[in-house]
């Protein structure tokens, strides 16, 4: 079997490859390392095998007789260090280099390091099994990153309807300077400026960093690679994984712990029993911001999530689509949209999805909304016969509160995933 590790897995300038095509790797090796100016990160490999090939873009090893219980050890050995070699980066999807995030210093007397365990987006679960199997190593990961950056406090935010994972939380907390928040459960509580403006009681603006009040916001799996990195010297060669949808067995959701990158999505998919004979499309990531994937893509450091969703559903064929700032962009709406058959004859945004320096939308406040009916009556005069939305679960429902009446069918994002996996659709809420 082959495994492939593409050069650009994290935010910055791709990799550069260190080994030849024909060259036997161990499982630990380094096979690409980060430029020597600029963002970047290390690559290894998690198999053992013969590069096969080396592109512009990738390395490709087949696999031969890989013992997954070892690895070569990191060879730094300051905690920065390694988590510099390492090649870890933000694990929740965003991919930032860690080494570069955990480059600050509070001094000791102020400082807040977020562990953000929010698990935002529906049916992914993984996070929260691993605070439920071991949260000692979520404290020891959380007071590593406090130790590296100085900082006075540490908080785990989790949402409150996770009630055994913030049972053993708080059981397991020892440390005075470290609390345990519940957040509330809607989308997208996860957010890095909804954890700081719940947590901390601030509103960032959407150009602003957490370091604006002293703050490091970090995903709950980073937190627990960081301690593998510092106390096993393991480099970041596998990941967690929820995958779920339209299996063969059933529509259940699977948690995966170590998954070795490069692996396919395929592979994933077979080891839960393999994919059922009729889907929609496969998602890499959560039903809200996920991409569309296929079977021979590998999985990559920022992968969080594999859903096969339900077959698409038509639509009218005229559709309009209200872009949120928190959910999908407009071109996975365009892309759906083509799936179910529709035309997009109108494309609006969320009043609060302010336009970035880089192209991409910020939410002014996420998960508040402003409301929504100037926008849906906007599609209406464009021809639209039904509505494509990708909005948060508050949005969602301002949307409900009038298009309804405008006699415009909606459909949101997220619909082919949850309902693969049978969950409700996200509409009209109640508090």
């Amino acid at each position: 079997m082959n495994y492939i590790f593409p050069f650009k897995q994290h935010v910055g300038s791709p990799s550069i490859p260190i080994v030849e095509k024909n060259t036997i790797v161990e499982r630990g090796q380094l096979i690409a390392k980060k430029p020597e100016q600029g963002l970047g990160s290390n690559i290894f490999s998690s198999v053992r095998g013969t590069v096969v090939d080396v592109t512009d873009k990738e390395i490709v090893i087949k696999e031969e007789n890989t013992d997954f219980t070892k690895y070569f050890p990191l060879k730094s050995e300051t905690p920065k260090e390694l988590i510099e070699e390492s090649g870890l980066v933000g694990l929740g999807g965003a991919g930032f280099p860690t080494s570069v995030k955990l480059n600050i210093n509070f001094g000791g007397n102020k400082g807040t390091v977020i562990v953000n365990a929010a698990e935002c987006e529906p049916i992914l679960g993984h996070n929260i099994a691993r605070i439920e199997e071991n949260p000692e190593k979520v404290f020891k990961g959380l007071e590593i990153v406090m130790d590296l950056v100085a900082a006075q406090k540490g908080i785990i935010a989790l949402k409150g309807i996770h009630q055994e994972a913030v049972k053993k939380l708080k059981e397991t907390n020892k440390n005075d300077n470290i609390t345990i928040f519940e957040l509330e459960n809607i989308y997208p509580m996860g957010e890095e400026r909804a954890v700081i403006r719940e947590s901390m009681g601030v509103l960032l603006k959407p150009d602003s960093l957490p370091s604006e009040v002293d703050a490091i916001v970090i995903n709950l799996e980073t937190v627990l690679k960081v301690r593998e990195v510092v106390e096993e010297k393991k480099p970041l060669i596998d990941k967690d994984l929820t995958v779920a949808g339209k299996l063969k067995a059933d529509a259940s959701i699977h948690v995966m712990f170590d998954v070795p990158l490069g692996v396919s999505v395929g592979e994933v998919f077979d080891k839960c029993g393999g994919l059922g004979e009729e889907y929609g499309e496969l998602i890499m990531g959560g039903p809200f911001t996920g991409k569309r994937t296929h079977v021979e893509q590998p999985i990559v450091k920022t992968s969080g999530g594999l859903i096969a969703a339900e077959k698409f559903l038509p639509s009218p064929e005229k559709i309009g689509v209200l872009v949120c700032a928190c959910g999908a962009d407009e071109e996975r709406l365009r892309e759906q949209a083509a799936s179910m058959r529709s035309e997009v004859v109108g494309v609006e945004f969320c009043k609060n999805a302010i336009l970035m320096k880089n192209g991409s939308r910020k939410c002014l406040n996420p998960g508040i909304c402003p409301g929504q009916v100037q926008k849906v009556m906007a599609l209406k005069k464009a021809g639209a016969e039904a509505i494509l939305v990708s909005n948060c679960t508050d949005c969602t429902n301002t949307v409900m509160s009038c298009a309804p009446q405008l006699k415009l069918p909606v459909y949101h994002c997220t619909d082919g995933a949850l309902r693969s996996v049978n969950y409700k659709l996200i509409r009209r809420f109640k508090n």
